[in-house]
């Protein structure tokens, strides 16, 4: 049995902030897939956005789709939601999203890179708005998450700065009773103050332990503490897909002095990189041997250092910066 948001095969790695908020309710590991992608592949041309990747997204799971510009997240995202069409096979709630988008979209969310509501509008003719146009929207739940903000009922979207316009979008779509949000790069723009109250209305009041959320975001130290789960894109392939449970397990960042960093690097480490003003660490796939292991002191692996050692090109070397 595959563990939640897993590929078929291990992953491997190419060649040589906010206060946290709490985590969302978990669900069972043999929880049902709510998204199931197997062999998936999106080409614009010439150009394969995404390479023939496989994954599952169980309910009841906060998944953080992390990659650099250009790696294919949104890409996914609009297969998920109907808006493009891939080769292999993608199923979202069951359905085939191209084919019954209509039906799909009754139980799923999306938000795009940028929060468009209409200028014109006052926050409550949106609440009107959306009542007549979802059926599964509850304009009273709409009204008690606006009211979790400074986003007053009689505002009009052009008078809200970028970050008011973003909680009221969110309001919006999270009174939808729907199964699963698509959420990417929610809070881009928005000042820290603004991210930490966006992520704080979407677990306390969406992620009920039944619904699950995939949010695409460059802000990976501040997501950390929020996610069960990572799918990794680069170059459009999926070099990483697990559980923040069993980060730790498969990785192995080693603590070590600087005068032992050549013995250190002939293990061949995913990555090495500075700790503190003098330290230095390397980030290992897997336990390396024990005398290696005995050069140093194991430490918490870092999501955004293990990004980098997924993500990056294998001639950079981050003891460099």
């Amino acid at each position: 049995m595959n563990s939640p948001a897993t590929t078929d095969a291990p992953a491997t790695a190419p060649a040589a902030g906010t206060p946290p908020a709490k985590a969302a309710p978990a669900a069972p590991a043999d929880a049902p897939a709510l998204v199931q992608a197997r062999s998936l592949s999106v080409s614009y041309g010439a150009k394969r956005a995404l390479d023939d990747i496989s994954f599952t997204i169980p309910k009841g799971r906060v998944v953080g789709l992390l990659g650099h510009n250009g790696a294919g997240k949104t890409t996914l995202m609009k297969a998920m939601v109907g808006l493009l069409q891939g080769g292999g096979e993608l199923a979202v709630l069951g359905r085939q999203p191209v084919r019954e988008r209509v039906a799909l979209l009754q139980d799923v969310c999306y938000i795009p890179d940028v929060a468009i509501l209409p200028r014109w509008a006052r926050v409550d003719e949106l609440v009107t708005m959306m009542s007549g146009l979802h059926p599964r929207f509850s304009a009273e739940r709409a009204r008690a998450l606006l009211a979790r903000t400074s986003v007053k009922p009689g505002d009009k979207v052009k008078a809200l700065s970028k970050g008011m316009v973003v909680q009221a979008h969110l309001a919006l779509v999270a009174a939808i009773d729907a199964r699963l949000m698509i959420l990417d790069e929610p809070t881009l723009g928005l000042d820290v103050l603004s991210r930490k109250a966006f992520y704080e209305m979407l677990i306390d009041e969406w992620c009920d332990g039944e619904r699950s959320v995939v949010v695409s975001t460059h802000q990976v130290e501040e997501v950390e503490a929020l996610l069960s789960d990572v799918l990794m894109l680069n170059e459009g392939r999926l070099v990483l897909s697990t559980s923040l449970a069993d980060l730790e397990d498969r990785f192995v960042a080693l603590a070590h002095a600087p005068a032992v960093a050549d013995q250190v690097a002939a293990a061949h480490p995913l990555l090495r990189y500075r700790l503190g003003p003098t330290g230095s660490a390397a980030l290992f796939d897997g336990t390396p041997p024990p005398a290696v292991m005995s050069l140093g002191q194991r430490v918490r692996p870092s999501l955004v250092d293990l990004f980098v050692a997924l993500t990056r090109r294998p001639e950079l070397d981050r003891t460099q910066f």
